[in-house]
């Protein structure tokens, strides 16, 4: 008998009954999927990554797979969400510049799994614990949680998401919410990802190297902007240490600089600096970040239902 969660799915994907499979297999197939994509990353980089066509080929990829990075208070309003919202694909260009998957769609919000990460089980020395990757809405939640049982899928409270998020940023790892064709185009799949184990930074990495891919990236900045306060700086190199990103490196003399071309806002310099000396600013790049209440304000939507 086919399960409600998996009708569910058939019907989000309406007609295109390619991605509805796709979707199917890729969450039944979760840890064996990552591997096999990044296997084939390797290869393709290895062989053929001098070919002109290589280039393009993993734009097309990361035109349909890619993340937004959040911050901590970004992810918080998402993991407290109390009503469902809609938004996109026609008015989320601003905060999820992409073709295809860009839409934020989290219905029943408070309907939340976990369940074990597929970059990290792909790995033969993962980071732990494994189990840290949320769906958010009953749509994939309870595909999740009624196929997921490998995966040790469970379904949690949203308080207890929420300590999940905030026990692995406190361990260093940034937040990510993961917009896939696959899945929908829509957000709902909340990660935690270290600079080691998540397999969509280990693609950005290897799309770099080929030709034509120099400037590709399928991980998105919050948006957000870093501010520093030399006054409370103590030069003691928490901030580099934690930027994943090389934005910020001590200079000749000890003192933190900063790159924000580099930077990709996720807040964790902040977080972590023990002496206050960065904080986040109202000051935005070309993109909005990925808060409700701003994004609602900025572009004059107001779709909750």
């Amino acid at each position: 008998m086919i399960k409600e969660s998996t009708r569910r799915i058939f019907r989000m994907h309406g007609w295109r009954v390619d991605r509805a499979i796709h979707n199917y297999l890729y969450f039944t197939q979760y840890d064996r999927y990552v591997a096999l994509f990044l296997q084939a990353g390797r290869w393709t980089v290895k062989l053929l990554g001098w070919l002109p066509l290589v280039g393009p080929a993993f734009r097309v990829v990361f035109n349909r797979y890619h993340a937004k990075v959040l911050t901590g208070s970004d992810a918080t309003k998402i993991l407290t969400l109390q009503k469902s919202i809609k938004l996109g694909p026609d008015t989320t260009e601003r905060v999820i510049p992409f073709p295809y998957a860009n839409q934020i769609i989290l219905e029943e919000p408070d309907y939340i799994v976990v369940m074990d990460c597929p970059c990290r089980s792909a790995r033969e020395k993962p980071c732990l614990p494994l189990n840290v990757c949320l769906a958010v809405g009953r749509t994939t939640a309870s595909f999740w949680l009624e196929h997921g049982q490998k995966y040790h899928a469970r379904k949690l409270s949203q308080a207890e998401a929420l300590e999940i998020v905030r026990s692995e940023r406190r361990k260093g790892r940034i937040t990510t919410a993961w917009f896939k064709v696959a899945t929908g185009g829509r957000t709902g799949v909340i990660c935690s990802c270290c600079s080691c184990c998540c397999g969509g930074l280990e693609a950005m990495r290897l799309a770099r190297q080929v030709k034509g891919g120099e400037h590709l990236t399928n991980l998105i900045p919050s948006g957000y902007l870093v501010a520093y306060r030399p006054e409370l700086c103590r030069a003691c190199g928490t901030c580099a240490r934690t930027c994943m990103f090389g934005a910020i490196e001590m200079d000749a003399e000890g003192k933190p600089g900063y790159d924000s071309k580099r930077c990709y806002g996720c807040g964790l310099c902040v977080e972590q600096c023990p002496h206050q000396a960065r904080t986040l600013t109202g000051e935005f790049r070309e993109i909005y970040p990925l808060d409700l209440d701003l994004v609602q304000e900025k572009l004059g939507l107001d779709r909750r239902t």
